[in-house]
């Protein structure tokens, strides 16, 4: 039997130490900052427990029926079919949760499918990373991580911030395992896993070992911190003004480690710098993780390309020419989207006994999602003028009988009631310009890191001999004299 909503729950009531609004809480699940969040992704795992044959497979590990995403794809058949759990998952938040429980698991996986680049390093290294996945795995575990340093001061180098441990760092070392202090971010989802994967995808240089470090914690265990941004969800008002942010506020948070203890069967990578980037990129970890995130970003665009339907009915719009031609654009951006998601599960390739979407496919629509996104969010505003500003303050007024009937007189649609139109335009201000909706603008802008970075990963992926080659022959078919001859 499949973990449930119920397992779920239980599983988060560890006692961690959450932050936010000057205080420290012991019982986040019950928060009113975090407690819709937990059951949205609480009824996630309902949802799988219901649906085993399409969201599971059978852990060779302990014989429980697991997430698809810990699954090591031997054929592109297992591509499809957790392709398809991702996609139905991500369906059942309109793809307003990045971080749910089947995006770091994917990473691992990855990371196992090319766990020769540790073995070559230390097979203890090695061992650790592997037990740690089956672990993982066997429990289906909800899992978060933390993969870059705090920004700081960018001119500096990492350990030039003004305090040693600004960022992650090793403290000392024994017999046990290593003690490490510093923070690391961007902790998205912290609040709602049971576990964090530490790594550095920032630039190190040989000097900084100290930093170089890899390993896996419980997030309820001593000396972790979680200090989270302001919550979306505590801050809205109802689920009537704020439908997405009420339910969907996975939270960021910055990850500070008090001198946690980490014992060495949890370390993946110690003291080597030439490596924390190559434990994404050179293994399997950045093909397997983004193909959740495209399948996510796919459900996403769908749903706001659903809102911009609505939006146009509900004004009267639809039917315009400019109105439509926009609309078309949109759709054709959604559906070539998908296109590059569906390119990750059909055209794989093999590395070893294992099928994994192709690196080039994996940059190029990841660079392509960061600069379509907010354009995306910007045209649909651009469709909704005025219309989300024009609103009620909150659902109260409607409450009140002098301001209920100026509502029904201004709130004027021929595709439903005045309460209809209130409720559309709330959600799509929700999803385009409240502190949820921009937050979610920034994240998809840099999801995979800074774009120049993902357009210099194009430039090294892509087969540029293919390209020239054509180029070269038509060429070397011209020639000045042939030419010259021929005018004669």
């Amino acid at each position: 039997m499949s973990r449930n909503g119920s397992d779920y729950l239980a599983s988060l009531r560890d006692g961690r130490a959450v932050y936010i609004n000057g205080q420290r809480i012991d019982n986040h699940v019950d928060h009113p900052a975090f407690h819709n969040a937990v059951r949205t992704v609480a009824g996630m795992y309902d949802y799988q427990a219901q649906n085993q044959e399409l969201m599971t497979f059978r852990s060779p590990g302990n014989g429980k029926q697991v997430n698809l995403a810990w699954q090591l794809p031997r054929s592109k058949d297992d591509l499809l079919r957790r392709g398809e759990a991702h996609l139905a998952w991500a369906r059942l938040t309109g793809g307003w949760v990045g971080r749910s429980p089947d995006h770091v698991p994917a990473a691992l996986v990855g990371m196992m499918i090319g766990i020769e680049l540790l073995e070559n390093y230390d097979p203890a290294r090695a061992k650790a990373l592997r037990d740690y996945y089956a672990y993982a795995r066997d429990k289906d575990l909800a899992m978060t991580y933390t993969i870059v340093n705090p920004q700081g001061d960018r001119s500096r180098n990492v350990g030039d911030q003004g305090t040693k441990y600004h960022s992650l760092g090793v403290v000392d070392e024994d017999a046990e395992g290593i003690t490490v202090r510093g923070a690391k971010m961007l902790g998205t989802s912290a609040v709602l896993a049971e576990e964090c994967f530490v790594g550095v995808q920032n630039p190190l240089r040989p000097e900084d070992d100290m930093y170089a470090l890899s390993f896996a914690v419980p997030l309820a265990q001593k000396g972790v911190k979680i200090l989270s941004r302001r919550s979306y969800e505590q801050s809205a008002t109802s689920a009537f003004d704020y439908p997405l942010a009420t339910r969907f506020d996975e939270n960021d948070a910055l990850i500070y480690f008090d001198d946690v203890k980490i014992p060495w069967d949890r370390v993946f990578i110690y003291r080597r710098p030439e490596l924390c980037g190559p434990l994404f990129h050179q293994t399997a970890a950045e093909q397997m993780m983004n193909l959740q995130s495209q399948a996510r970003f796919t459900v996403k665009l769908q749903f706001l390309l659903g809102v911009a339907r609505r939006l146009t009915e509900t004004t009267g719009t639809v039917n315009f020419p400019a109105v439509q031609d926009t609309l078309g654009r949109l759709a054709g951006q959604a559906m070539a989207v998908e296109g590059n998601f569906r390119s990750l599960m059909h055209d794989p390739v093999q590395r070893g006994e294992f099928s994994v979407p192709k690196a080039s496919r994996v940059y190029s629509a990841t660079s392509m999602g960061q600069e379509l996104y907010p354009q995306f969010i910007n045209d649909i505003r651009g469709l909704a003028g005025g219309g989300v500003i024009m609103l009620p303050s909150s659902v109260e007024d409607f409450a009140n009988p002098e301001m209920l009937e100026m509502i029904d007189a201004t709130q004027r649609s021929a595709a439903t009631d005045p309460t209809g139109r209130v409720k559309l335009m709330k959600l799509a201000w929700d999803a385009l310009g409240s502190e949820f909706g921009s937050r979610h603008t920034q994240y998809e802008m840099f999801y995979s890191g800074p774009p120049f970075v993902q357009h210099m990963r194009c430039f090294g992926n892509y087969d540029w001999n293919a390209s020239t080659a054509m180029v070269d022959g038509i060429l070397a078919d011209v020639s000045v004299e042939a030419s010259l001859g021929a005018l004669r």
